[in-house]
Order: structure tokens, then sequence, then C-alpha cells
């Protein structure tokens, strides 16, 4: 039988899952997640091949084939040719790719900030104090040096 009990770590998680899912709700809409987080990637980290792609968002190559396929017919990445390899085929964003990031962030930011504006100030500052901590947390889930614990691990 499981545990129903609630420890600091499944409630931390629990936390970041149901704050991230609310944060998700305040984006515009007309971009998908898998599109919107690729064109994020693009902007973060540069030119990336298909594969390098679909393995930093976590779908298989013939779901990023089709993400970059629609971004480019929306004009907001294309593909290119590596200079040092012009065999190899590159994604970049746009500059409308890099303006839509820019308008998604300032709809989300506005919509962050009148939700920060409801909540008691002490709530507010809390939240505030934690972001270097929560920022942290994300470098390391996102670093390529830190190995992810494995999904089948014991726990």
């Amino acid at each position: 039988m499981r545990s129903t009990s609630v420890t600091p770590d499944t409630d931390l998680s629990t936390t970041i899952l149901r704050v991230f899912t609310a944060l998700r709700r305040l984006n515009p809409s007309g971009l998908s997640l898998t599109a919107a987080s690729t064109l994020a990637t693009l902007e973060r980290e540069g030119p990336r091949r298909l594969t390098e792609l679909a393995g930093i968002e976590g779908v298989t190559q013939p779901a990023m084939t089709q993400v970059v396929s629609r971004l480019e017919r929306d004009s907001l990445a294309v593909r290119t040719a590596d200079p040092g390899d012009r065999r190899v085929v590159l994604v970049e964003i746009t500059t409308a790719g890099l303006d839509l990031l820019r308008h998604r962030r300032s709809v989300r930011s506005g919509k962050v900030a009148a939700l920060l504006a409801q909540l008691e100030p002490r709530d507010a500052a809390a939240i505030s104090a934690a972001l270097p901590a929560l920022n942290a947390l994300a470098d390391l889930v996102t670093s390529p040096s830190v190995a992810t614990p494995s999904e089948n691990a014991p726990s």
C-alpha cells in the first residue's frame, strides 16, 4: 500500500508543478509549449541541429521536424547550413521569432505582476526572496553537466 503522507520534497514538487501549470495558462495563445520552448532554446543557445533540439526538448526527431516546419512556415525560425560543415542543417531563430518571445514574456509578466499585486505583501516578498534559489534550481535541472537521476531509480 502506498503512503499518502506529504513530505517536504513532494510538497515542494507538487507546488512547483501547480505554479508551472498555472503560469502556462498566462501565455498568449497561438503557439504550443514545445514551439515556444524551442524558440527560447534557440534564443538562449543559438542555432542547433534538429537532433539536438529534439533531445533538449524531450521529443522525438520526427516531432521536432514538425515543430520546426511550423516555426518556419510562420517565419519564426529558419533552417540554415552550418558554416563549418555545409552538409549539416541548423535551425535558427528569426527576428520575428525573437519579437514573438519578447511579446509573450511581456504579456505573461504583466499578468504575473497583476497577480502578485493581489497577494499579501509578505507573500509577494517571500516569492521575490525565493527567486535566486528557484533560478539556481532551474539551472541545475537544465545544466548538461548535471546528470539527471534515473526515473527508475529506487526512491
